[in-house]
């Protein structure tokens, strides 16, 4: 199951498992989006089915485990990110962010991976971000949630890592994505300040998790991986 695989990264995440022949669930919000992803999966010999679902709403993620039923990789995209300044920002807004970018993995965690434990086999990957590791201006709750999920990816590798279930994370850098398409330019002058001079693809970024979730990264457990394009060096 992918979830925010309705667009960006997680939209690639779902085409690239599904090329290598998984059955995807493909998990949004937009019942027309999720069916334009599946059909782009099923005409290219893929097979996928779409569950919506709130991850703002606890019971409404419980009832996506469900549906998805026992899943073998989990990959924890979806995500918000909106800025703003401690002293701007309500209850909502802080709520938001931690309901989707940390409840909602936990529950699935929770939920769908002593399936996998019990079976012996499993991969779970999660969707991080430089801003957990780098202070970012109005960033500040964005950020937290995430330094969150690689707190709690490297507390899962050790609690189901003897049952076979490994759990890694993508530290992602700037992306081109839909969703970044409504601050024209920050992308770009994020990606200026890598040490490859540039934001990555959705597809970049998909590459990581997918290698993170298959078996040829069987003996990487609690990882942070870094796709962030390298750190420019400071200058003497």
């Amino acid at each position: 199951m992918v979830t925010g695989a309705t667009a960006g990264i997680g939209r690639a995440i779902a085409r690239q498992l599904a090329g290598l022949g998984a059955e995807v669930v493909v998990h949004g919000r937009s019942a027309d989006r999720g069916a334009a992803v599946v059909q782009e999966i099923h005409s290219a010999g893929g097979k996928a089915r779409f569950v919506a679902a709130d991850l703002a709403d606890a019971d409404d993620v419980r009832r996506l485990a469900v549906e998805a039923g026992a899943v073998d990789i989990l990959i924890n995209n979806a995500g918000i990110y909106r800025f703003g300044a401690t002293a701007d920002t309500d209850d909502a807004f802080f709520d938001e962010h931690v309901y989707v970018n940390l409840r909602a993995p936990y529950i699935l965690v929770q939920q769908l991976v002593p399936g996998m434990a019990e079976r012996g086999n499993g991969a779970v990957v999660n969707l991080s971000t430089i801003a957990a590791a780098i202070p970012a201006r109005q960033g500040g709750i964005y950020g937290a949630t995430k330094a969150g999920i690689e707190l709690l990816t490297r507390v899962w590798a050790d609690e189901f890592g003897r049952s076979g279930v490994r759990v890694n994370a993508v530290q992602a850098g700037p992306t081109e994505t839909p969703g970044t398409a409504v601050t024209p330019g920050l992308t770009d002058g994020l990606g200026a300040l890598t040490a490859l001079g540039r934001a990555a693809t959705a597809d970049e970024i998909a590459n990581a998790v997918t290698f993170l979730a298959s078996p040829a990264a069987g003996y990487i457990n609690g990882a942070i991986l870094q796709a962030t394009g390298g750190q420019l060096a400071i200058a003497p």
